[in-house]
């Protein structure tokens, strides 16, 4: 069975590994109904600080999935403590794939209905606040990116919580596959060409790279550290 192991929020603190002097990647478990919405921009998580409005939060990044088997894969590769919340995640999930969900895929949790989006792509803030060397390319080399989730419908969440894959699309183009396509194997980006589902400036650049047009870096492919 999929479950919230937990459900987690941020504060404001400050930083030097940001565009902005101040972060929310450090979440926090909750306890009670956190209300999941889709915002225009930050953070759809009620309660959680998105400071970096440039790079991050809104409707395709409404809210940020980390499973907890993954997470615990880092416990003896990394100085910090390995809880819930520590890669900035604000679902901390358990018994589902991450890696292996599906674009488009929709999770019924609670009572909000959320739609998987694309994968996160670390940079220095992430890095920063891990204060691991070489961080960026650990994590891009094990390629398991937690996934950023649309909210379809409002609801509140709440730690064991069952999450349940009520849609998958046909096309099959998965979290894992998208985020080697932005990162370590650009071959892959003619298969996010005809994904609907994903936001539209990832499709833009596997278009212009199918077609050989100079591409410019799409906003997605800088969504690093959910701060």
């Amino acid at each position: 069975m999929s479950v919230l192991r937990s459900v987690n929020i941020g504060k404001a603190t400050p930083t030097e590994h940001s565009d902005v002097a101040v972060t929310g990647i450090d979440k926090r478990a909750v306890e009670g109904p956190v209300r999941l919405t889709a915002p225009t921009e930050g953070s759809g998580v009620a309660g959680d600080a998105i400071c970096d409005l440039r790079h991050h939060g809104g409707p395709d990044q409404a809210v940020y999935a980390y499973a907890w088997e993954d997470l615990t894969r880092w416990s003896d590769q990394i100085a910090a403590e390995v809880r819930p919340g520590v890669f900035g995640e604000n679902l901390t999930t358990t018994g589902i794939d991450v890696t292996g969900a599906v674009i488009g895929e929709h999770w019924k949790v609670g009572g909000a209905l959320l739609e998987v989006s694309v994968p996160r792509i670390p940079c220095r803030t992430f890095a920063g606040w891990l204060g691991e060397r070489g961080w960026i390319k650990r994590f891009t080399r094990e390629a398991r990116p937690g996934a950023y989730l649309r909210v379809l419908e409002p609801g509140e969440v709440r730690t064991g919580d069952a999450v349940e894959i009520v849609h998958r699309p046909a096309h099959g183009v998965d979290i894992g596959t998208v985020f080697r396509a932005l990162t370590t194997e650009p071959d892959l980006l003619a298969k996010l060409v005809d994904v609907e589902e994903l936001p539209e400036d990832v499709r833009e650049r596997a278009r212009k790279r199918t077609t050989g047009a100079t591409e410019a870096e799409p906003r997605s492919a800088r969504l690093t550290d959910a701060d």
